[in-house]
């Protein structure tokens, strides 16, 4: 019984030692096709320096980290933008928004949420939608606390403005001309299903901020780990963040993001997320222009939850981003910058001739990346050369050895050996 047992155990062994080979295997060829697809990726990078950085103290005396980009030169008159980041992230994320939201001559103010980037860590009991909008007031106080502003988040940013809508609702009434949410959720339930359906999302939902917790004391143990298996991290954190081809960078630069997150935050306000509830909170926003942006593969917040926003609100606009996952703003930055900006036109418009949003009828669109696909399918052709061009070259330089008479197999230490005795041996006869 204890040979069936041991043999049932190397079975288990040797079947997963396989599996891990197989997914190294696949990750290792995703790899090298977001490699070649490095025209995708921006071309100044991820690094940003931002124009100044503030530290503000939320309610509970928690220090926020912030940061402020302002164009040379800005128009007064302008609103603020204020972008909120989500989950698992830190405002690193909203790079290639920023820089062209400057470049478009508005203020533009980023935050950390509590527990993530430079932000200090919470207590578990802050962990709470409730406290980040709390903290996002606080952040508005100290960093543009006068004039119009837009409000800007993805996911978890997104619900932290609808829970500020709730608890601050006379700012955002006397402040708040419009608001952008992207790839959000009103609503908490489900969230955590990973596109694997309700029973695995139950399950994940119920065991994730346990297992978490016993993980967080080694995860410093897990960095060389990374190293080793960067491809195939890569390859996960591009099948739940993304839904088309993307560059080597973007990927690294997500996957670093993410997993820079630790192990008791994720834990921390994985409950946060699944109860969240603040469809009551969207009555706030009625008369405010608003946009809902989601990505048609996004795994996280399918369009159907976006679409749960929209439905509260007459004059929203859903957009729906054809080949997108759930990190939008990195997979199709210059669609969501394009309609962020759009956003704050049509609200200007609307203040100056005295149309209120909740007149205006609905608008749901579906957006095709078409200056993407286009890159993606140069970036093909042009491997799909290169390819061809190899093989045509090696079957040259078959075709010559054959018409010398020689052989296309390089000879292997054993052969050659031989080859030199049989010499030595002519020779001396």
């Amino acid at each position: 019984m204890a040979r069936v047992g041991a043999a049932i155990g190397l079975g288990a062994a040797a079947a997963a030692a396989a599996g891990a080979a197989a997914a190294g295997v696949a990750a290792d060829r995703a790899a090298a096709g977001r490699r070649r697809l490095s025209v995708l990726d921006p071309d100044d990078g991820f690094a940003h320096v931002a124009d100044v950085e503030l530290k503000v103290i939320a309610t509970d005396g928690l220090n926020l980290h912030v940061e402020i980009d302002t164009p040379a030169d800005l128009d007064p008159a302008l609103p603020t933008i204020v972008m909120s980041h989500g989950f698992c992230l830190s405002l690193r994320g909203w790079v290639l928004q920023r820089r062209a939201f400057v470049q478009a001559g508005y203020r533009v103010v980023l935050w950390d949420q509590r527990s993530h980037g430079r932000s200090e860590m919470s207590e578990l009991a802050s962990s709470t939608i409730e406290q980040l909008a709390h903290d996002l007031r606080a952040v508005i106080d100290a960093a543009c606390p006068e004039g119009p502003l837009v409000l800007v988040g993805h996911s978890m940013g997104g619900m932290t403005t609808m829970a500020l809508a709730r608890h601050h609702a006379e700012l955002v009434r006397e402040r708040v001309m419009a608001v952008a949410f992207i790839s959000t959720a009103a609503g908490g339930e489900g969230l955590t299903d990973l596109g694997m359906g309700p029973l695995v999302g139950r399950a994940i939902g119920q065991a994730g901020p346990r297992v978490l917790s016993r993980l967080a004391p080694h995860q410093r143990w897990l960095a060389p780990v990374r190293r080793f298996g960067r491809n195939i991290e890569d390859s996960v954190v591009e099948r739940f963040s993304f839904d088309s081809p993307v560059g080597e960078s973007t990927v690294s630069f997500a996957a670093d993001l993410i997993l820079a997150t630790p192990f008791e935050v994720m834990a921390a306000f994985l409950p946060a997320i699944r109860m969240h509830d603040e469809f009551e909170s969207l009555a706030a926003l009625v008369d405010k222009e608003v946009l809902v942006v989601n990505g048609a593969g996004d795994l996280l917040t399918p369009p159907a939850r976006s679409e749960e926003i929209v439905e509260r609100l007459p004059g929203a606009e859903h957009v729906v981003v054809q080949d997108s996952g759930h990190l939008i703003m990195l997979e199709h930055p210059e669609v969501v910058t394009g309609q962020v900006l759009a956003l704050i036109h049509r609200a200007e418009t609307d203040a100056a001739a005295g149309v209120g949003a909740s007149s205006k009828p609905r608008v749901r669109r579906t957006v095709i990346d078409i200056a993407k696909g286009r890159l993606i399918r140069r970036a093909q052709a042009r491997t799909k050369a290169g390819s061809k061009a190899g093989s045509k070259a090696k079957a040259q330089a078959k075709t010559q050895v054959q018409a010398r008479g020689g052989s296309t197999t390089t000879p292997g230490p054993a052969t050659r050996a031989k080859s030199r005795t049989k010499g030595k041996s002519g020779a001396s006869s």
